[in-house]
């Protein structure tokens, strides 16, 4: 029922001589989400975990996870959940939340035992927390939105800020998801890094024919990975994030690290990446 991988941290250095394969060994994130199943990829970038649970016909409860050394996965860590499926549920302790697709589930430090059922398809993000915080659901309505780029340039998005400073609070959690309007294929153009935070990507919404081309890596040293639907990618805090798809997407980022500040990027103009 629970499988978990580990994933240590890559210096810049060393990914400047790494091929295809290995580039994906270390920063693609596939087969999250199979039925009857909770898979979880545990990072040692700022212990960012993320992960993929499809409970299906049964119940699946995300509880002690031996990578943590503690009681229960939530005993010293903050969650968010993102539902990318039909309607299901979430029960921790006494309460339950039903996530229509698209809502988003903060479950602070110390919840104890997760459950999921129904027909959802539960995206998992989690980092440590120094402090407990309280659950909340956040439908859509509820998410600060943010309207960026034009259609001459191929990246008119919105941008939903779920966990996030105007939403929520949180430690050090921060999470939303992007959407690509008809016609713009480009995200997070300009890129950008951010030495204070790493950053996971998930693309949905794809068609099982269309791809995202998303760059990584320094900026005059980029490389890139090819990404399907309900696959992700892991961003170390010198690597830039941005993609280019096929046809229409959605992707979620999540952020941990020294702050929550959305804004507190670097950003990188088109003539300086290489």
């Amino acid at each position: 029922m629970l499988s978990v991988e580990t994933r240590h941290a890559i210096h810049q250095d060393h990914a400047k001589t790494m091929g295809t394969d290995e580039l994906r060994r270390h920063f693609h994130v596939g087969d999250l989400f199979r039925e009857g199943e909770i898979r979880l990829v545990y990072t040692h970038y700022d212990r960012f975990v993320m992960g993929g649970a499809v409970p299906g016909a049964g119940t699946l409860v995300l509880d002690k996870v031996e990578e943590t050394r503690t009681a229960t996965f939530l005993e010293r860590r903050e969650m968010a959940i993102v539902n990318i499926g039909e309607t299901g549920k979430v029960s921790a302790g006494t309460e339950s939340w039903t996530l229509e697709r698209g809502d988003v589930l903060y479950l602070g430090m110390g919840t104890g035992a997760v459950s999921f059922s129904g027909a959802g398809r539960f995206y998992i993000t989690s980092a440590p927390a120094h402090r407990a915080l309280p659950a909340r659901l956040i439908r859509l309505t509820e998410a600060n939105c943010v309207k960026l780029g034009a259609v001459e340039t191929s990246n008119k998005r919105t941008i939903n800020q779920f966990v996030h400073p105007l939403v929520m609070e949180s430690c050090q959690l921060v999470l939303g998801y992007t959407t690509l309007e008809d016609g713009s294929v480009w995200n997070t153009m300009p890129a950008h890094v951010h030495d204070r935070r790493m950053e996971a990507y998930l693309y949905f919404d794809m068609s099982d024919e269309q791809r995202v081309l998303h760059l990584m890596g320094e900026p005059q040293e980029t490389r890139h990975l090819v990404v399907a639907n309900e696959e992700g990618a892991l961003s170390p805090p010198w690597s830039i994030h941005s993609g280019a798809g096929t046809g229409s997407y959605t992707f979620i980022w999540a952020m941990a690290g020294d702050n929550v500040d959305y804004t507190d990027m670097d950003f990188v103009s088109m003539a300086e990446m290489k």
